[in-house]
């Protein structure tokens, strides 16, 4: 392994190292599937990839997805979370060298004058990996984004407080289901997001379909439908190692009114994923954490949800190590 007597090198990503990545991914403390190559090539096209690879004595020791755009390398703009991802074997040591290395290819091969850098939040870590948190304190990181989530600790939760109790007879006219066709459900999501806050999905409909047939085990869809077989609510989830985050939800007006969602929230949390380390609700905030929505983060409180940030930082390139 790497330290002060070695030197630490650095290559560009190719489509000809996809499989070497993908295995890569699998051994890292902080990687999840949203690194794998098939679902980062997704949006390929929006993005001019310069995804890296850090290596020692020919042996790969950490992998970073990245695109450049505007002078600024970023990791990354299009994932919800990006930055070094490490194996079990990559010590604090080492990763004060990746920076250091990472600086100087920059510097020297590419025309980026600042880094925005997305780590992983520590609620998908299979085993502790904040080396590189320390590395951004040391290279004079900036916060610039702090984006509040909730996550509920799944072993040993807080009591749902505030939420109204559903009978028998509500939930006996209530099925939880897994879906396969997910068109019913994006059109009930895409009709709430719009009429709430102006927006659409970020994934096209298409596009889950196709992340979901690729990443069956971890992309799901449940619905919660009444006695006639109408959807009333449903929500996406992304299933990793030690984390189920929850994508998107959305309900019907009549789903609203039964509180349908509440009733599928239960089963995920208390049944089906009770064996995972956390259930994450997502975020909370707007204008990258400036703007709390209090309503959606105090639903979130009571269902038993504790913060957690997903944080973005910046390096202006010109400034060197204290």
């Amino acid at each position: 392994m790497a330290g002060a007597e070695h030197t630490v090198t650095v290559r560009r990503y190719t489509s000809e190292d996809a499989e070497t990545w993908n295995r890569f991914v699998e051994t890292c403390r902080n990687g999840t599937f949203l690194h794998d190559r098939r679902y980062m090539d997704y949006h390929a096209d929006r993005f001019d990839d310069h995804s890296l690879m850090f290596l020692c004595e020919d042996k790969l020791i950490a992998i970073m997805p990245a695109h450049i755009k505007d002078g600024i390398f970023c990791s990354h703009n299009g994932l919800t979370y990006g930055g070094l991802l490490l194996p079990d074997s990559t010590t604090t040591e080492t990763v004060l060298l990746i920076f250091e290395a990472l600086r100087r290819y920059l510097l020297e091969e590419t025309d980026a004058k600042s880094i925005i850098y997305r780590p992983v939040p520590c609620i998908y870590h299979r085993y502790p990996c904040e080396e590189e948190l320390y590395a951004l304190f040391r290279n004079n990181a900036k916060l610039v984004e702090c984006k509040a989530s909730s996550a509920i600790k799944l072993k040993a939760p807080l009591p749902i407080r505030g939420r109204r109790k559903l009978t028998a007879a509500v939930t006996g006219r209530m099925r939880i289901t897994e879906e396969e066709n997910y068109a019913p459900f994006w059109e009930i999501l895409g009709s709430r997001l719009k009429s709430k806050y102006g927006v659409s999905p970020v994934h096209s409909l298409e596009e889950i379909e196709r992340l979901h047939a690729l990443f069956p085990e971890k992309i799901r869809l449940f619905t919660v439908r009444d006695d006639n077989g109408d959807i009333l609510g449903g929500t996406l989830l992304y299933v990793t190692g030690c984390c189920v985050h929850m994508q998107y939800s959305g309900t019907t007006e009549e789903g609203r009114r039964t509180s349908a969602l509440d009733y599928l929230y239960g089963y995920l949390i208390g049944e089906l994923f009770c064996d995972k380390e956390y259930f994450d609700f997502g975020v909370s905030v707007e204008e990258g954490g400036h703007y709390l929505n209090s309503g959606l983060i105090a639903y979130k409180e009571r269902l038993g949800g504790r913060t957690v940030t997903y944080n973005t930082y910046l390096i202006d390139l010109k400034t060197t190590e204290e």
